[in-house]
């Protein structure tokens, strides 16, 4: 006789779990619609240990717009009512997004084997992330789902939106500036080796300038193949930089010393990172928890680690708006609002009203750079037409002027 563990509803609603020996899995079946329960899952004890392996590959990564597709149709059915299982049961069959769809099915099929919600999606932190989860549980544990669902949603949201904003303000620049670069280096393999004849039989040196982008010219028409591989090692090489921690700490420090970009890094994070606690809090999450949450949103390094300090500071008994200013990279307005919260005992109102103040601010400081990226771009692109003019008729000039 083998031993199965088995999984079944009972009364077409509860989650019933328990073991049962039986020759084979037929068998086992059997005995378990014997008992009235209606078995989902039956598998011999060997296996119980390698359903999770399996499930684990099966699920799917979910981008921030598809987890906020998720949390929107979960929050609905779970809000009007409608039990957890049959909300994904609805999800995994109706969902318009196949991701979302493949998802539904692996979470259903794990909490009726046994688990919690909570329990279930932090076995994939890749995929919903340490937030998300902590918010889950402390909705779960408080009993709360619904509404700590929609707070989540709205968290969500507001991150996309910042998100939007932000790379809508960089976009301009990067586009201009690949733009620039692509105009460059058409001008220097097909419009500077063009005049290289009539510039020799001047039979006078050239300038400087020109000498060198007649030279770089030649190459790369001689050595064209090389173009797209600078195109992609510059490409590369920035993108490295960016992700590499060593490098991307001292980018990190370096942008928070340049006036005006350091106000749109320290506003951009910290509206998450008031955001998240705000809503961790009044999800009943510890404050300490709060501040771990909350540092999890923060890209800057260098914010975090000023955060991480002021999180060991409020753990040693301070309180959280002392520990906040000695970071001395927090907004006062906001740290004089947390004070005010904690003083009156509104700290989740007052996280709430600094949560809209950031808002405005960031907005404002979005407006600002979009309207001073349009000068600098020009004086870029200006700079660089004015260096390919140069270049191209200083050789001229000195003619006339010899003639």
């Amino acid at each position: 006789m083998t031993v199965f563990s088995y999984v079944a509803l009972k009364n077409n609603n509860d989650v019933v779990k328990g073991k049962i020996e039986a020759s084979n899995i037929k068998e086992a079946r059997d005995h378990i619609r014997k008992l009235n329960l209606i078995p989902t899952k039956v598998y011999e004890e060997s296996q119980a240990k390698t359903v999770a392996k399996v499930d684990a590959k099966k699920i799917q990564t979910l981008g921030l717009q598809d987890k906020i597709d998720f949390t929107s149709t979960f929050q609905i059915l779970t809000q009007s009512g409608i039990p957890v299982i049959e909300a994904l049961v609805f999800m995994e069959n109706d969902a318009a997004k196949l991701k979302i769809r493949l998802v539904a099915k692996e979470l259903r099929r794990q909490i009726m084997a046994g688990s919690t919600f909570a329990d279930t999606i932090a076995k994939y932190p890749k995929i919903f992330g340490q937030i998300y989860i902590g918010l889950v549980r402390a909705g779960e544990d408080s009993g709360e789902l619904e509404k700590t669902l929609d707070r989540l949603l709205e968290l969500l949201k507001k991150e996309a939106a910042i998100k939007s904003k932000v790379v809508g303000t960089l976009m301009y620049p990067a586009f201009v500036i690949l733009l620039a670069m692509v105009v460059v280096t058409v001008m220097l393999v097909f419009v500077f080796p063009a005049f290289k004849d009539m510039f020799d039989n001047q039979g006078k040196p050239l300038p400087w300038i020109t000498a060198a982008l007649m030279s770089i010219g030649e190459f790369l028409k001689t050595y064209w193949v090389l173009i797209p591989i600078i195109f992609g090692s510059v490409i590369f090489g920035v993108t490295f930089l960016l992700n590499w921690e060593p490098s991307k700490r001292k980018i990190d420090e370096f942008v928070l010393k340049v006036p005006i970009l350091s106000d749109l890094i320290q506003f951009s994070n910290f509206s998450n990172f008031i955001a998240v606690m705000q809503v961790a809090y009044d999800a009943g999450v510890p404050i300490v928890d709060c501040l771990y949450l909350s540092n999890l949103t923060i890209s800057n390094y260098t914010l975090q680690d000023k955060v991480s300090q002021a999180t060991t500071k409020v753990q040693q008994g301070q309180h959280l708006s002392l520990a906040l200013r000695s970071t001395q990279v927090m907004p006062k307005m906001i740290l004089f609002m947390i004070a005010t919260g904690e003083q009156s005992g509104r700290l989740g109102e007052m996280l709430l009203q600094a949560t809209a103040f950031i808002d405005k601010k960031l907005d404002a400081i979005i407006d600002l750079m979009t309207k001073m990226v349009e000068p600098i771009m020009l004086i870029v692109i200006g700079s660089i037409v004015l260096v390919l003019a140069l270049a191209l008729y200083l050789p001229l000039f000195s003619s006339y002027m010899t003639d």
